[in-house]
């Protein structure tokens, strides 16, 4: 199943990063965050990407033209300039990079990837949000309900450290999250190609009407995740994010110690 990932927009609260190169270009643990993305799929077999590029969509060709020499070892003939690689990482990937458009919106980037797209269901997500989420689950969701789209269900980090109270007396102050029945988009979406009529507008982001009208019209389901998920919003989560690098195993790659996902559907 083909996977769009959606790396055109500004990044604005990352402008630190993002004056001279795209968000998803922003590196995570010395590698762009758009292949630790990328990661998450290629663990479950996903490999066939779409590229929907926009702001300095130059960038994101350029790395994926060559990386084929960031992936591998090479062995160079200095004097005929022929190189051998010797793969250093898995990958197999197969990656088109598609410019669509500087000001162009999520829902119009996908409209304007309609020709790139195979036959059947297809994949969506943003280039800058990782989680545990198990693919081939989501899919099989998906699947069970019949209907047009699903999104993935996240539950929010963090963002302060909490006071944890016992009446009105201060207890202790932890970073851990408390459970609440709070959901939030996540991304990490799968939809039918019919979907595509509810793209009409490319200043329109898919958030907005096209979701909406989903809604309304009973054809979108949540998958809800309950495991790791985290977004790189600002230069904070960026740095949270690399700090979890250092571990040996990033929690967004730890399948299989993920808590149960609650497959159950849910209204948005």
């Amino acid at each position: 199943m083909q996977t769009i990932l959606l790396a055109g927009g500004l990044g604005s609260r990352l402008a630190e990063e993002t004056v001279a190169i795209p968000k998803p270009m922003v590196e995570v643990g010395g590698r762009p965050i758009i292949t630790r993305v990328m990661d998450i799929y290629s663990h479950f077999g996903h490999k066939d990407f779409i590229v929907a590029a926009g702001y300095k969509s130059l960038s994101l060709k350029q790395y994926f033209a060559n990386y084929h020499l960031i992936a591998n070892n090479i062995t160079v003939a200095v004097d005929s300039g022929k190189m051998d690689l010797t793969p250093a990482q898995p990958g197999g990937w197969n990656v088109s990079v598609v410019d669509t458009g500087p000001k162009t919106m999520t829902s119009g980037r996908i409209r304007r990837l309609k020709e790139w797209l195979k036959p059947g269901p297809f994949m969506v997500t943003y280039s800058d949000g990782v989680g545990n989420i198990d693919i081939n689950a989501l899919i099989e969701f998906h699947k069970s309900h019949g209907k047009l789209a699903t999104v993935t269900a996240v539950q929010p980090p963090a963002r302060f450290g909490n006071i944890e109270l016992a009446g009105d007396r201060v207890e202790a102050f932890t970073e851990k999250v408390r459970r609440r029945n709070t959901w939030i988009n996540g991304g990490y979406f799968v939809f039918e190609p019919e979907v595509m009529d509810y793209f009409v507008d490319d200043m329109e982001p898919l958030e907005q009407s096209p979701l909406t009208q989903m809604a309304q019209d009973c054809e979108l389901m949540a998958y809800k995740h309950d495991g790791f998920w985290h977004p790189m919003d600002t230069i904070r989560d960026r740095n949270t994010l690399n700090e979890l690098c250092e571990e040996e195993t990033p929690p967004w790659m730890r399948f299989n110690e993920e808590l149960p996902s609650d497959i159950t559907a849910l209204a948005i």
